[in-house]
C-alpha cells in the first residue's frame, strides 16, 4: 500500500510540468515564473508570466489541440497570423511559440503555447466593467479615439500590404518544466533522441496550403483578411492608455470567401460558431447562404457591437435580447435593437444635448453619472447605426468608416476634466 501510495505521489508530481500551474517554466534560454490566470476560453488558457532574470511580464498562451492534426492546424493558423501581422502597427505580435506533446497521454494530443506582450491597463472589456461598477461612462471624445486607433489597426488586415514577417515568432523550440529535471532526461538517450525529433517539428508548418493564410506576396501586393471576432475583449489598451491593440488572432480568415457550395457554408457556419462571439457576429455568419460573399464587412458589424457596448455597457442584441426575452440570433438576423431612450417609454435625450462623463485615464469611474451623462450624441449615434446594417452591402467598408469617425470627432466638443 505505501508503495502504490508512493508511485502515485512520484505520478503527480512529475505531471506538475505538464500544466502551466508549475511554478516555472524555460523558454529556450529564458526562465519564467508563472504568477497567475488572466483568462479562459475554449481550449485555451491565458497566463500572466514574468521572467526571472529581468522581471519582464508576459502573457503566455496555451492552446489545448485534444482533436489531432485538425485543431493542432487550427492553432498553428494563429501563430501564422500572428507572424504574418508582426510588423503591423495596433496588431498584437507573438514572441516565441512552441508545440509540445502531452506527456503521459496520446502522442496525437498536443499542446501549442504562445508568449505575448502583456498590457497592464488590460482590454476595452475591462474598462466597460470598470465603468458599469462605478456608474461611469467613457468620455466621447476619448472613447472615439480609441474607437478610431481601432479602426485603423483593422486596415491593416482588410488592405494588408504586409512585407518580410516580422520576427516575433521565431519558431524556436520552448521548453517547459525544472531546469534540473530536464538536464536528467536529456541525459537518456531514447528522450534524446525523442527532443531532435521534436526539434524537426518544431521547424516545419503543420498547415496544408489550402489551411495555411497566404503571405503578402511581393511589396505593394494587397491581401485582404478579416478578424472575425472583434469585441471589447479582444482590444486591449496600451500601457500609456491611447492606443489600442487587437488581439486573439485566432479567428483571422481570408477575404472574401465565395460561398459556392452548401458544404462550403456549413463549413463556414461552423467555424463562425466556433471561433466568433455571438453577441457581436454578424447576421450572414448565423446563417450562411450559398452563393452568398463572406467578407471583411463581418468586423464592421461587430465594431457596431464594440461602440455600442462601450456606450451602453453590453452588445446591442444582448440588450435587446434581455428586453424581450427573445433568442439573440433573431435578434441579430432581424437587425432588432436599440439605444436604450428609443422605444416606447424610452426617457428622450434632449435635442442637441451631449453629455460629459466622469471616469479617469486608467478606466477607474470618477463618481456617479447623471441622468444627462447618460446620454449618447447623434454623430456617435450614427456611426453605430451605419455599422449594423443587416445587409452587409449597406455598410460602411473599414476606408468610408474611418472618414466617418474622423469627422465625428471635428465636432465633438472636448471632454471635461
Amino acid at each position: 500500500m505505501a508503495q502504490v501510495l508512493f508511485d502515485m505521489l512520484s505520478s503527480f508530481g512529475s505531471c506538475l510540468n505538464c500544466f502551466p500551474g508549475s511554478p516555472t517554466l524555460k523558454i529556450n534560454s529564458r526562465s519564467f515564473k508563472i504568477l497567475r490566470l488572466l483568462g479562459e476560453g475554449g481550449f485555451s488558457y491565458v497566463y500572466l508570466v514574468q521572467d526571472t532574470a529581468t522581471a519582464e511580464l508576459f502573457a503566455l498562451k496555451k492552446i489545448r489541440c485534444p482533436f489531432g492534426a485538425e485543431s493542432v492546424a487550427q492553432a498553428m493558423k494563429e501563430v501564422e497570423a500572428y507572424k504574418l501581422f508582426a510588423n503591423s502597427p495596433g496588431i498584437i505580435h507573438s514572441v516565441d511559440y512552441s508545440i509540445a506533446s502531452e506527456r503521459g497521454g496520446d502522442e496525437q494530443n498536443k499542446t501549442v503555447y504562445v508568449l505575448l506582450p502583456y498590457y497592464r491597463r488590460g482590454n476595452l472589456q475591462d474598462m466597460i466593467n470598470a465603468n458599469l461598477v462605478n456608474h461611469a461612462k467613457f468620455p466621447e471624445k476619448r472613447l472615439m479615439g480609441l474607437f478610431l486607433g481601432v479602426c485603423k489597426a483593422l486596415k491593416e488586415m482588410h488592405h494588408y500590404t504586409g512585407g518580410a514577417p516580422g520576427a516575433g515568432a521565431s519558431g524556436e523550440r520552448m521548453v517547459m518544466g525544472r531546469a534540473e529535471e530536464r538536464q536528467n532526461v536529456q541525459s537518456k538517450k531514447g528522450r534524446k533522441a525523442a527532443d531532435e525529433d521534436d526539434e524537426v517539428e518544431q521547424g516545419r508548418s503543420l498547415l496544408t496550403e489550402d489551411e495555411r493564410l497566404p503571405a503578402a506576396g511581393a511589396p505593394g501586393q494587397v491581401r485582404s483578411y478579416a478578424h472575425r471576432d472583434i469585441k471589447p475583449g479582444n482590444i486591449m489598451i496600451s500601457d500609456n492608455g491611447s492606443e489600442p491593440i487587437l488581439m486573439d488572432l485566432g479567428s483571422v480568415a481570408n477575404s472574401p470567401i465565395p460561398i459556392t457550395s452548401r458544404s462550403l457554408a456549413i463549413a463556414t457556419q461552423d467555424t463562425a460558431a466556433e471561433h466568433s462571439t455571438m453577441p457581436y457576429r454578424a447576421p450572414e455568419l448565423f446563417d450562411v447562404k450559398t452563393g452568398t460573399v463572406i467578407d471583411t464587412k463581418v468586423d464592421i458589424w461587430s465594431l457596431g457591437c464594440t461602440l455600442y457596448a462601450c456606450l451602453v455597457g453590453k452588445s446591442p442584441f444582448e440588450m435587446r435580447s434581455d428586453e424581450t426575452g427573445g433568442s439573440l440570433s433573431i435578434c441579430v438576423l432581424s437587425g432588432d435593437w436599440r439605444f436604450p431612450d428609443e422605444g416606447p417609454g424610452a426617457k428622450k435625450q434632449p435635442k442637441g444635448k451631449t453629455p460629459v462623463s466622469p471616469i479617469n485615464g486608467d478606466g477607474s469611474g470618477a463618481g456617479a453619472a447623471s441622468d444627462d451623462e447618460n446620454i449618447i450624441s447623434e454623430p456617435i449615434r450614427e456611426v453605430v447605426r451605419k455599422c449594423l446594417q443587416v445587409e452587409p452591402t449597406e455598410r460602411p467598408d473599414i476606408d468610408e468608416l474611418i472618414e466617418m469617425v474622423e469627422r465625428v470627432l471635428e465636432v465633438l466638443p472636448e471632454d471635461a476634466v
